[in-house]
């Protein structure tokens, strides 16, 4: 070793370096501490269903060998071998069952197979609710929740927080997802999406405050949360100077119709009178002192909230 001093010393490192690779691989706690990303991990390949097109590769048998497509029962026709269900398979779990099949009625001693999907019929994703464009997109890929919700063209401005995924294959199992704004949020939310699922984007509920106020607009309410009246003027910054407190009014769309109610405002702010919770869809309308004793119609206050912009709520 001392006429090669240079090569002692490279395989002494690279035996070091395979040695850590080695604990590393086999500790449950750097795997724990991995910066990769769930998704890779779980992304679910694109399973077969009826009507797809497949390309069945039997090597050397060219006989069997052809493009066959998935019947409403899941199955396909393979030559000399008859019917095989490969629904819910995957590609390469369909290239396998095909060779044990082959296998099993004896046609081929050794079958090597390759399958190729030529054709997706029902791999397209549902995505509905509060997103720009709604409809049915092709996954075809793995793909993620915000991935979709991006080719939809975002959420409205009235989206709610919470999304709910429903598989295909389970129905009765809706997956709840929370859509954060925080950094770092985004990570837990992007979960996996599947062929075949179903997304809905849900409505955050619209508390609006409109008149004499320092901030007029639509407040969301988030985590189906409400809004009482207190906190619905600390949004709006309060009421101005010029506000008619005594003359505030609570417009509420209820089975028979939109209903006017009047809100004691100066007291609630004073704490004189027990605070009111409102409801999705409330106007609270706080006129101005200068026209306290005009007559103020619902008509007449629907528009500035209709045009009234919209602001999520801290």
């Amino acid at each position: 070793m001392r006429r090669y001093p240079a090569l002692f010393t490279i395989l002494l490192t690279s035996a070091c370096a395979l040695r850590l690779l080695a604990q590393n691989a086999s500790s449950p706690t750097v795997a724990a501490e991995s910066s990769v990303p769930a998704l890779n991990a779980t992304a679910h390949p694109l399973q077969i269903s009826a009507g797809d097109l497949l390309d069945v590769i039997v090597f050397d048998t060219p006989d069997l060998s052809g493009k066959l497509r998935v019947d409403e029962h899941g199955n396909i026709a393979l030559p000399l071998a008859g019917d095989l269900t490969v629904s819910q398979l995957t590609a390469e779990q369909s290239a396998r069952a095909i060779e044990a099949k082959l296998s099993r009625a004896e046609i081929l001693k050794d079958p090597h197979v390759l399958v190729t999907v030529l054709e997706y019929s029902t791999q397209g994703v549902t995505l509905l609710g509060e997103v720009k464009q709604p409809g049915v997109y092709p996954l075809l890929g793995p793909h993620s929740l915000l991935d979709l919700i991006s080719a939809a063209g975002g959420f409205t401005p009235e989206a709610g927080e919470l999304v709910t995924i429903t598989h295909r294959a389970e129905p009765n199992n809706p997956v709840a997802v929370k859509i954060g704004t925080k950094p770092g949020s985004t990570i837990r939310s992007n979960v996996d999406i599947r062929p075949g699922d179903t997304i809905m984007v849900s409505h955050a509920g619209i508390v609006y405050v409109v008149g004499d106020v320092g901030k007029p607009g639509g407040f969301l309410l988030q985590r189906n949360g409400h809004l009482t009246v207190l906190r619905a003027m600390a949004l709006a910054q309060g009421p101005n100077k010029t506000a008619a407190l005594n003359s505030a009014k609570l417009i509420r769309q209820n089975d028979d119709g939109r209903e006017e109610l009047p809100v004691p405002l100066k007291k609630i702010l004073s704490n004189k009178a027990p605070d009111r919770t409102l409801a999705d869809g409330d106007i609270l309308f706080i006129p101005s002192s200068a026209a306290k004793n005009a007559l103020v119609t619902v008509e007449s206050v629907l528009p500035s909230a209709a045009s009234a912009s919209i602001y999520r709520v801290p």
